[in-house]
């Protein structure tokens, strides 16, 4: 038996996000649909105003309401030090540690030649632009520790070196809580390049 149409097109809708599938998107439909009219009124308006009112900030090109964002705007953050991201989302984790004080700067995905990204695509020439002014002491790249992750850290910091400027890498190892033996090969390789003094 096949859904109705406005049923089935919108369990194709929310099936279409990421790491839902179709199991999942049918229980968010059937959920949207058994809610009281204004429950599903009120999510479709929320959206509808999250995707009108939010776009990226013209400094960072991460997600924002304001711009510049509000992280941007904070005189008390250390704008000598750039801390490189693949996207917004990651912004809010390196926040969630309350360790980095400086500012971000967000490239919007990786290099990825197999799904024909290039530097060009991203935000690599915004943020060479914003090194120009010479008061960036240091270029922190945390991209995340796949293949196009490290790709990308690799061309920036060969972008960035003659600049001047210092180009570190966020440390990659082994997490907390978790155990050697489940360990692969690149990430303990990465945990004893890491290894600082206690």
């Amino acid at each position: 038996m096949e859904y109705p149409g406005p049923v089935a097109k919108l369990v194709n809708e929310l099936n279409k996000l990421p790491g839902v599938g179709p199991k999942t998107a049918q229980r968010l439909a059937f959920f949207i649909l058994n809610e009281p009219p204004e429950g599903a009124e009120r999510l479709a308006r929320t959206i509808t105003e999250a995707r009108r009112s939010v776009k990226y900030c013209s400094v960072c090109s991460s997600l924002t309401d304001t711009d510049p964002c509000a992280i941007c705007r904070n005189p008390s953050r250390d704008k000598s030090i750039i801390c490189v991201v693949e996207e917004p989302r990651d912004v809010i984790s390196i926040e969630r540690s309350r360790e980095f004080r400086g500012v971000y700067h967000v490239l919007r995905g990786a290099i990825s030649p197999m799904d024909g990204i290039g530097p060009d695509d991203l935000t690599i020439n915004r943020l060479l632009a914003r090194l120009k002014d010479n008061s960036v002491k240091e270029v922190v790249l945390a991209t995340n520790s796949t293949v196009e992750g490290e790709a990308t850290a690799m061309y920036i910091a060969r972008l960035v070196h003659p600049m001047g400027m210092k180009v570190t890498r966020i440390a990659h190892g082994i997490p907390v809580g978790g155990d050697l033996e489940y360990a692969d090969e690149v990430t303990l390789a990465r945990a004893f390049e890491g290894r600082r003094e206690i």
